[in-house]
């Protein structure tokens, strides 16, 4: 019989539906819906430009999280997400402006069609790893832009094509304030689906992959299944953030998906936190809000400094690069993990136990 004058300390799991949860204790998933509620009602109190720039971190969130899966939780180095990116952009554009199929059907068919088109150019993974598989998927990156520019039939060349905004029903996503729910959305679920993958068994096979492939092997595991396999379900959603992309921008053209974006969402990973979906988003609204905040400063300054200005105009990618060399060298595993820290002192402040 329980003690009524004893309180319990600590997490008491008694089955293994507590023991898998994504978060295991009651007031962590009450914070959870609470603040999903907060970023539900955050459009309702800002401008539109406020919106528009956390809908472009929303939408490289859910790139990142693709990027994650198969970079930071697979072990495979990819440069070839902005070619992919360009694919689900593309695909949706066809589907709708030229086909003339409904923005519903062109996102996960521009999904899948990426999911091929990745699974094709992770087929060397096999033999290839670290720097050698991070040139194929550069030669990735560059085959596809190729097409992209010379296909002038299917896909415009150089100039590109112009999509329009999301329809349901009489109901258009025209709004900075529609458009950023939609997001929301797509970001939920594939931020749950993504935490729901790492806890079964495709998702475990994904990190032993990750941490020794050999020993992977002699586990029983596929390597050729299973590295492929992150390819492709990485390439999805990398694909379906390309999609949401263009038509949010309405226009996709070759030079949106240079090399150039496939650096900046690896930075978003470093930035964010290797292997945590969460570490994407941190990630992602980190290095889409710092061109704002440098922009924010040089014109602060050029009232003060006006010659100070035109230096400061040019320094976006020193400062690009400075922040994921100090990241690299003071805390490789980025954002997560600072946020991690700052929770765990919290937990004994100001208490020593």
């Amino acid at each position: 019989m329980r003690n009524p004058f004893v309180m319990d300390c600590g997490e008491f799991h008694v089955n293994y539906k507590q023991d898998m949860a994504i978060w295991k204790i009651s007031r962590v998933r009450m914070r959870v819906f609470i603040l999903l509620a907060i970023f539900a009602v955050f459009p309702m109190f800002v401008s539109d430009y406020i919106i528009g720039l956390a809908t472009l971190c929303g939408i490289a969130a859910i790139g990142a999280i693709g990027l994650n899966i198969l970079t930071g939780f697979t072990g495979q180095i990819s440069i070839g997400v902005g070619a992919f990116l360009g694919v689900g952009g593309y695909t949706s554009a066809i589907l709708t402006a030229k086909v003339g199929l409904s923005f519903w059907i062109a996102m996960p068919t521009a999904g899948i069609v990426t999911a091929i088109v990745g699974g094709l150019f992770g087929l060397p993974s096999l033999r290839l790893k670290g720097l050698y598989l991070a040139i194929a998927t550069l030669a990735a990156q560059v085959i596809i832009l190729f097409v992209i520019s010379r296909w002038d039939a299917l896909t415009g060349g150089t100039a590109g094509m112009v999509l329009s905004r999301p329809e349901l029903g009489s109901f258009v996503f025209y709004s900075e304030r529609s458009y950023y729910y939609l997001m929301f959305v797509v970001l939920i679920i594939t931020a749950i689906f993504t935490l729901n993958l790492f806890r079964s068994r495709v998702g475990r096979a994904f990190i032993a992959v990750r941490d020794r492939d050999v020993a992977a092997e002699v586990m029983g595991i596929d390597l050729f299944k299973y590295k492929v396999l992150a390819f492709i379900v990485s390439s999805f959603f990398v694909g379906i953030a390309g999609a949401l992309l263009g038509h949010y921008t309405m226009v996709v053209s070759p030079e949106l998906y240079s090399i150039t974006v496939s650096i900046e969402y690896l930075a978003i990973i470093l930035v964010g936190g290797l292997g945590s979906v969460f570490g994407s988003i941190y990630g992602a609204v980190f290095i889409t809000l710092l061109p704002v905040v440098l922009r924010s400063g040089v014109e602060m300054l050029s009232g003060v400094f006006p010659d100070l200005s035109a230096v400061l105009i040019g320094m976006k990618e020193v400062v690009f690069g400075l922040v994921i060399i100090l990241f690299l060298i003071y805390e490789p595993q980025g954002l997560a993990k600072i946020w991690k820290n700052i929770k765990d002192y919290f937990k004994l402040w100001p208490f020593s136990y």
